[in-house]
């Protein structure tokens, strides 16, 4: 592993323990036994090592995504799964802009594709379902549901929305 992936590997650690208002550059080079200005020998400057921490949990949310099997319930599991499971990077990779001019081209839609598929294609109910995820895994790891709400019926529900005839049927009016 070269000082770079190294220094990527700090930062994802940083993330991971105290998320991204974690991610200075001076907790970054302090992790990494150097000094703040040595950072910029190996990154010009903060996004970029966002940027990569982003790439990362895109191509780990995506990995996930395709393991989770057909339809809309496994995507959406799935994808609960590991927001759950590493809300810092949940919020750094879909919480704030993404650094696209600094990922790889193609890799959001590498990430999207399972979705894609699984709504045969249709962008804009990709979207839809996309953002009804997003907002359910927001609400639960901000704590705004109240303790005794079953989230697996929400999610059910949900769910259920994009796949039931009706849901095509409806407009906003």
């Amino acid at each position: 592993m070269n000082r770079r992936e190294q220094i990527i590997e700090i930062a994802e650690d940083l993330l991971d323990r105290h998320g991204p208002e974690g991610l200075s550059m001076r907790a970054i080079a302090e992790r990494a036994g150097m000094r703040a200005p040595s950072l910029y020998k190996h990154f010009p400057d903060k996004a970029t090592i966002e940027a990569a921490l982003q790439e990362r949990a895109l191509r780990s949310l995506a990995a996930s995504l395709s393991r989770a099997g057909d339809g809309l319930g496994a995507l959406g599991a799935a994808y609960r799964g590991w927001a759950l499971a590493h809300p810092h990077r949940y919020a750094l990779s879909s919480g704030q802009a993404l650094h696209r001019d600094r990922l790889p081209i193609g890799l959001e839609d590498a990430a999207a594709a399972p979705l894609l598929a699984a709504v045969g294609g249709d962008i804009d109910r990709a979207r839809a379902v996309w953002g009804m995820a997003h907002g359910l895994v927001e609400l639960e790891l901000a704590g705004r549901f109240p303790s005794a709400a079953d989230l697996d019926a929400a999610w059910t529900a949900g769910i259920d929305a994009f796949i039931s005839p009706e849901s095509s049927k409806a407009t906003p009016g």
